[in-house]
């Protein structure tokens, strides 16, 4: 090979190893526009509000009627979690395959991205008793975060080298908290002062809500830009909506390894997304701690969180994305553990749990996307990646099901929070049995040195 084809090839690397990182910095803009949602609405004020609101229109048993079934006021906002997630499973695979079959991930991922903004942004006006209004906007924002995900995290496998998607995944998570960690700074200035700022508490709340939803519209502008839209799978790779999943979950038959690990992220990260959108019920509820304590306590996750996304992006590294999966989930467990003996208005342990909670929190949920990109056959990043987020979501209604009737049953918040346990502990069993190297190899893929 001549000297200026040697040169021409160093150039097109270079030129092609700059526009990928390009790309991996507008894709880490999604995280930063997104995860102020889950943050500021899902974990912090949606939760107790929604609460607050149903139980003023609650009757004098305590009960709400949607749809004319009795519901306990207290669990109001597990059920409307629940069935967003059920939305989310029949919406996502329809998603995934009209991505792969287009190869325009770019026009689904923005009309998903701002159908949920929108009803973020519209969460401004549930005030009084209208609860019914806030289980809609919730259902639907968080249905369209889901899907908007699926087409996000297909991108992973495209604009990162498999060497590279450890790092990159938890840049991206850790972008998510830091922006998250920024937007809740600013609604805890706003909560604490609304009388200076010459709003009601509970204005002060919608406020931070609908802010939420602006944001998470502005920031979308970037990964619009900056990301590019692949050519479309073939015409025998692309099917249409659930007709694909089924194939999808068909053709992993092939590679069982790949579907084996779906089993055991869909369990535990089940766990993960239930302690994550219940946590400040638990704390307002059952701990009686103040709004002002949990966005304190919630802070102080996003701040270590960006800490633990990428530190564990790093002991990654050195002992292999599965070992630390592992060794985060026995945190979990611990921490779940602790919170169930946590004394009421105990603000220092819980912001101990919180401490805990933030340091594994980025760093298990990105390591466990970097993990999975490695088992996708090449070419059918979006289909896997709808199976990915539907194994996720499809069994993410569970948890908060059985947190919401758990309290139902018993009445103990207690009960409820324990009861999450199972998700952490089964999970650990399931990915311990899966041996990555060898998936990685079957799935057709170059195995990295730690994984």
């Amino acid at each position: 090979m001549g000297t200026d084809t040697v040169r021409a090839q160093g150039q097109d690397d270079h030129d092609a190893a700059a526009e990928r990182r390009r790309e991996q910095h507008g894709w880490y803009f999604y995280d930063w526009a997104c995860s102020v949602y889950s943050t500021s609405v899902l974990t912090v004020f949606m939760g107790p509000y929604l609460t607050s609101v149903a139980e003023s229109a609650a009757d004098a048993d305590g009960f709400v009627h949607p749809l004319g079934i009795p519901v306990r006021a207290g669990s109001f906002f597990a059920y409307s979690v629940s069935a967003s997630v059920i939305l989310a499973v029949l919406v996502m695979p329809l998603a995934g395959a009209a991505a792969d079959r287009t190869g325009r991930k770019k026009p689904l991922l923005a009309a998903s991205a701002y159908l949920g903004a929108a009803a973020t942004t519209g969460m401004f006006f549930l005030d009084g008793d209208r609860y019914l209004l806030g289980g809609l906007l919730l259902i639907v924002a968080n249905a369209s975060v889901a899907v908007s995900m699926v087409l996000y995290n297909a991108y992973l496998p495209q604009i990162a080298a498999p060497e590279e998607r450890d790092a990159v995944s938890s840049r991206g998570w850790a972008f998510g908290y830091a922006s998250g960690g920024l937007v809740l700074l600013l609604n805890l200035v706003l909560f604490t002062a609304h009388d200076s700022f010459g709003v009601s508490e509970s204005t002060a709340v919608r406020i931070c809500l609908a802010s939420a939803g602006l944001w998470w519209g502005a920031f979308t502008l970037v990964p619009l830009k900056r990301l590019r839209d692949r050519a479309a799978a073939p015409a025998d790779a692309a099917g249409h909506g659930w007709r694909q999943l089924a194939a999808t979950f068909k053709d992993m038959r092939r590679h069982p390894l790949t579907l084996a690990f779906l089993l055991a992220y869909l369990v535990y990260n089940d766990g993960i997304q239930t302690v994550i959108s219940q946590a400040s019920v638990y704390g307002s509820e059952e701990l009686e701690l103040s709004q002002s304590t949990l966005i304190v306590a919630v802070l102080l996750v996003q701040v270590l969180a960006v800490v633990g996304a990428l530190g564990m992006g790093r002991l990654a590294a050195v002992y292999g994305a599965k070992r630390t999966i592992l060794g985060s989930l026995v945190a979990w467990t611990v921490t779940i553990g602790a919170g169930f003996f946590l004394p009421a208005g105990s603000s220092a342990g819980f912001f101990v749990l919180a401490a805990g909670i933030g340091l594994v929190l980025g760093g298990s949920q990105a390591l466990s996307r970097s993990l999975f990109s490695h088992l996708v056959p090449r070419g059918k990043e979006a289909e896997y990646f709808s199976a990915y987020e539907t194994s996720d979501r499809g069994m993410s209604w569970l948890g908060p099901l059985l947190f919401g009737l758990t309290y139902q049953l018993t009445g103990s918040y207690r009960d409820a929070i324990i009861s999450l346990v199972v998700f952490f502990v089964i999970g650990f069993a399931l990915l311990a049995r899966v041996p990555v190297r060898r998936a990685v190899e079957e799935a057709g893929n170059p195995v990295p040195d730690r994984i």
